[in-house]
């Protein structure tokens, strides 16, 4: 077989596989890095360029090992403190699924890029130190995961080698975090022994642990089961751009461009323009220059209508039998990422999918402990990494998603208007999911509605 050929079967056997994403989280110290670059290294998709610049850098740290945990601590301050600060992503693959994985920060003053790593996560893995038990910071990371509706969470138990691999350590551990993150609505809790210095129920399973039958960290990664069919969802196009060639090959052609947020789309299907409300019917899909009859997410298509109505970038295509409700008031929850505080009676530009609108902040309701998970009321402002409800009115109506429907429709970002600055990051709705079920007028000047 030619090496084209043999190169041309592989790459369709990837195509073939899902895609699983997956962030990392846990104290400082706890090993998230090391655990990564393990991973990484056991699993051959590790360069050799790579593995020898990390050899070569633990040496000159005085190191008799490769450091594992350089493959991800990408950044020059995180090699020198030997901690991670930003998310860093690393893209893998094995015959039977294709990953990609945020490796977020332990530390309390980096909760905001652990939101940003698991936004989009398919399944958390939360390290606990098996010599440490869970902590405050545990409880944080468990506490986010369940915020971001993570559907899946991974609790490894890390460093066993260094409690001489005790079934009771490690059970007890996965009784108190299971108890806690259950509390929360987390679906699925997995709790695996490891030691990812030593290697042990990372790739290959334990000699030490004969007592644990479960699966290693990375079978479990490659056999959840995971589900990227958001066609059953409710259908929303938000339209980022309106196409007309005007040419004399299309001297009408009227097309409304976008990625479909979630759902399917039909040529015959009634149709709903958000905020106008107006109505009309698909008369075409292109997809890629060819005409189709029907079309999901995440396609990107140019959607094509029956009436020549007012459509433009920001405005929200959804079938008329499914419309979500539009509103000027948003209730969600938010993590406040930016250093400077966000406080009641702060004007700011809400961006929701395409679509940018100014607002207003008019309450903060609570503050969020998540050691506790208690509320503290009216905190009048949010700092940092704090996790807060808030109250915002719109100066305009728009249609958003309770974030339990939909991640993608129901989430948002709060922004500086003098700067552009992203403050924080909101999820429309309800907090937590349970453990049983998991008009004014606009002053241009003044922002006062």
């Amino acid at each position: 077989m030619s090496t084209t050929a043999s190169a041309a079967e592989e790459l369709a056997g990837l195509s073939a596989t899902t895609l699983l994403r997956f962030a990392t989280a846990g104290s400082v110290d706890d090993g998230k890095s090391t655990l990564v670059g393990r991973l990484l290294h056991d699993s051959k998709s590790v360069l050799t360029d790579q593995l020898e610049a990390v050899e070569l850098a633990s040496r000159s740290r005085g190191a008799a090992e490769p450091d594992l945990a350089l493959l991800t601590d990408g950044l020059r301050a995180e090699r020198e403190q030997g901690i991670t600060i930003d998310v860093a992503y690393r893209y893998f693959a094995t015959p039977r699924r294709r990953f990609i994985l945020a490796d977020t920060p332990g530390h309390v003053q980096y909760t905001r890029n652990m939101v940003t790593g698991a936004s989009t996560a398919d399944l958390a893995v939360v390290l606990v130190d098996a010599r440490n038990g869970v902590i405050e910071q545990t409880r944080r990371h468990a506490a986010v995961a369940a915020l971001l509706r993570v559907p899946h969470v991974v609790l490894a138990v890390n460093k066993m080698d260094l409690v001489d691999y005790e079934e009771t350590v490690f059970a007890k551990i996965a009784e108190e975090f299971t108890a806690y993150a259950g509390q929360l609505g987390v679906p699925e809790i997995t709790a695996i022994p490891i030691s990812a210095l030593a290697g042990d129920n990372v790739v290959e399973p334990s000699a030490n642990m004969d007592w644990y039958g479960g699966p290693t960290v990375l079978e479990h990664l490659e056999t959840v089961p995971v589900s990227h069919d958001l066609t059953s969802c409710h259908a929303r196009l938000p339209v980022q751009y309106v196409i007309r060639p005007q040419t004399a090959e299309h001297p009408d052609y009227r097309g409304y461009a976008g990625q479909i947020a979630a759902g399917t789309f039909r040529v015959g299907e009634s149709v709903t323009v958000l905020p106008s409300g107006r109505t009309s019917k698909v008369v075409g899909i292109d997809l890629l220059g060819t005409e189709v009859d029907v079309a999901w997410t995440p396609q990107s298509i140019t959607l094509r209508l029956e009436d020549d109505i007012d459509i433009s970038r920001g405005d929200l295509i959804v079938p008329s039998h499914d419309a979500p409700a539009t509103s000027q008031d948003i209730e969600a929850t938010v993590c406040h990422v930016a250093d400077t505080p966000l406080a009641v009676g702060q004007r700011v530009l809400l961006k929701h999918t395409t679509r940018t609108v100014k607002a207003i902040v008019k309450e903060i309701p609570s503050r969020l402990t998540l050691d506790d998970l208690s509320q503290h009321p009216e905190p009048g402002q949010l700092v940092a990494n704090d996790i807060g409800r808030v109250k915002v009115r719109l100066a305009e109506a728009l249609a958003i998603d309770s974030y339990a429907d939909s991640r993608r429709t129901g989430s948002f970002l709060l922004v500086d208007p003098s700067d552009g600055t992203t403050l924080a990051a909101g999820m429309a709705g309800e907090s937590f999911a349970s453990a049983e079920d998991p008009k004014a007028l606009v002053d241009e000047e003044g922002w006062d509605f």
